[in-house]
Parts: structure tokens; C-alpha cells; sequence
């Protein structure tokens, strides 16, 4: 397992476009979230010790930022492939067992995490009202060796700001995670084993 940051997508970027299979089989866009006052965008799977350290978090935080008018929606990009555990199939398990009350797609080409720049899981992107990246980076403090609760903290205060208007603070932390698993061949131009 390689520890890998996020690559810091430059702010302002315009939300990539997506649309891709739910775990029910439902085609999900990025259309289906331009009426939403923010969007919080997610790489993660199932089988990532560091998303499986914020997961319970992560479904706190979406339930509630969700009831506020922000969309929320996570994509596996992993080559299932090589790491079956984050099959569609197992997808579907995992959203059920954890309590996700948002779409968790899956990128089978992993175009859209080469769209987004997303290098490891987990990889957080915050979008504003007019679809303009406004965070990217870290949850919180919390890693698994760490021993440091999950807290949210620095993706709350992202989501805060974006919902009222204000400028999210710049300083923003990289997300530390596994990589993402591409496909023999189909690695981006800044991926780095």
C-alpha cells in the first residue's frame, strides 16, 4: 500500500462531468446535482484502510450536509479487476452496511478520476453553487495510526463556508490514502508509484 496525497486540484476548476452506473443501476450526472448549494464529491472503495477509518464519519457528515441542500455523491475508480472487493456488487453491500444515503458510482473506465485529478482514496473535492472547486483535501487530522478521532473538521468548514458564500480558507491540506488502483496501462500522467 503506497500512502499517497491528493494532487490539490487548482481552486476554481469547474466541476468535471460525470455520469456514471449507481449501485442500483441508476445512471448518475453531475446535472442531477446543479439545483444543490454545494456539491462534496468523493473517491473512496471499500477495501482502503484509510476510507474504512472515515467511513462511519463519512455517512454522519453526508446525512447531515444533505438535509442543508448540499449533493453528495462517491465514485470507485479502482480496478476491480485486480481488487474484487470493490466490485459494483460489493459496492452495493458496503453502501447498504454503512448507511450511505448518497450515490457511490463506479468509474469503470477511470475517466473521471482523471478528470477530477483524484489520486487516492479517500479524495475530497468541494464544489460551490456555480460548480467552481472551492476545497480539496483532507476530511481531518484523523488517519488510522494515528489514533485521532474522526472529526470532519476541515471538510465541515469547507461545506460551511461554500453554503454561506464566504471564501473557504486557503490553507488546505492534502488527503493521505491509498492510490487509486488503476487499470495495467491506464495510469495518468501524475501518477506516481
Amino acid at each position: 500500500m503506497a500512502l499517497t496525497p491528493s494532487t490539490m486540484l487548482e481552486l476554481e476548476t469547474t466541476a468535471p462531468e460525470f455520469s456514471l452506473p449507481d449501485t442500483d443501476g441508476s445512471m448518475v450526472s453531475l446535472s442531477d446535482f446543479t439545483s444543490c448549494e454545494a456539491l462534496l464529491a468523493m473517491f473512496i472503495c471499500n477495501h482502503c484502510p484509510y476510507v474504512k477509518h472515515v467511513a462511519d464519519g463519512i455517512a454522519r457528515l453526508a446525512g447531515e450536509y444533505q438535509s442543508k441542500g448540499v449533493g453528495v455523491v462517491a465514485i470507485s475508480s479502482n480496478d476491480v479487476a485486480e481488487f474484487p472487493d470493490d466490485s459494483p456488487e460489493k459496492m452495493k453491500q458496503e453502501k447498504a452496511e454503512r448507511g450511505y444515503t448518497f450515490p457511490y458510482l463506479f468509474d469503470e473506465t477511470q475517466e473521471v478520476a482523471k478528470a477530477y485529478r483524484a489520486a487516492c482514496t479517500p479524495d475530497f473535492f468541494v464544489f460551490n453553487a456555480e460548480g467552481r472547486l472551492v476545497y480539496r483535501g483532507q476530511m481531518d487530522d484523523s488517519r488510522p495510526e494515528r489514533g485521532i478521532p474522526v472529526s470532519g473538521r476541515d471538510l465541515q468548514a469547507a461545506l460551511n463556508a461554500a453554503l454561506e458564500g464566504r471564501q473557504v480558507e486557503l490553507d488546505q491540506k492534502p488527503s493521505l490514502g491509498c492510490n487509486i488502483k488503476w487499470k495495467p496501462g491506464n495510469e495518468p500522467d501524475y501518477f506516481t508509484s
